[in-house]
């Protein structure tokens, strides 16, 4: 029997969670339904299903206090913020420091056992640090992205408002299904709302 998606497939089309860029990095072809007209790649939305089912049970494993979630665009710093809340992990906003994990001298120093990151080639730097000292790292990747370094990689496309709100708020509400924080859907906490950047209406 086919297991059911996560979310309705109407919704997961709505949030444009499907519509990628019209640049293929090595090791996304499996992500990639087909090719628009205009040249951007669709997404297949199964494949993303499977690798959000697949995120959440790898974070769902760790201590609450020992992951880290980042984030430097706007849009998914909401969503990326508010995943943070509903899985108990720490958030950091914006560059990750160098030395933050590698340099125990540092203030701010911490060993975190696995990193969630919003956007692989925007956030170069928790990459690299990451990397440094073997921390798994959860990345959300577009088709344009590098996978390099990183341990298991989703694929929306990272940074449209809508798709960033919708997969993080499926992510936390799978992590806690995991974790047996929730018995069920409706035990969650949190509206698809709540993880969306909100657009200020100039007057």
């Amino acid at each position: 029997m086919e297991e059911q998606l996560l979310a309705n497939q109407n919704d997961y089309l709505e949030s444009g969670v499907h519509i990628a860029t019209k640049v293929k990095s090595p090791g996304m072809k499996q992500f990639i339904y087909k090719v628009r007209e205009d040249g951007l790649y669709l997404l297949d939305l199964k494949t993303i299903d499977t690798r959000i089912r697949t995120a959440a049970e790898m974070i769902s494993r760790y201590d609450p206090k020992e992951i880290v979630v980042t984030a430097s665009r706007i849009y998914a710093i909401v969503a990326a913020e508010k995943f943070s809340e509903a899985i108990s992990a720490r958030f950091i906003k914006g560059r990750v420091t160098p030395g933050v994990f590698t340099n125990p001298y540092r203030e701010d120093f911490s060993e975190p056992k696995l990193i969630v990151i919003s956007d692989s080639r925007n956030e170069k730097q928790a990459v690299k640090e990451a990397s440094k000292v073997n921390m798994p790292i959860i990345a959300l990747c577009d088709t344009d992205n590098s996978t390099k370094f990183i341990a298991l990689y989703c694929a929306p496309l990272n940074r449209g408002r809508k798709s960033l709100a919708f997969v993080y708020y499926l992510l936390a509400r799978e992590v806690l299904m995991k974790r047996g924080a929730i018995k069920s859907y409706e035990e969650f906490q949190f509206k698809l709302d709540d993880f969306e950047a909100k657009i200020e209406v100039q007057q």
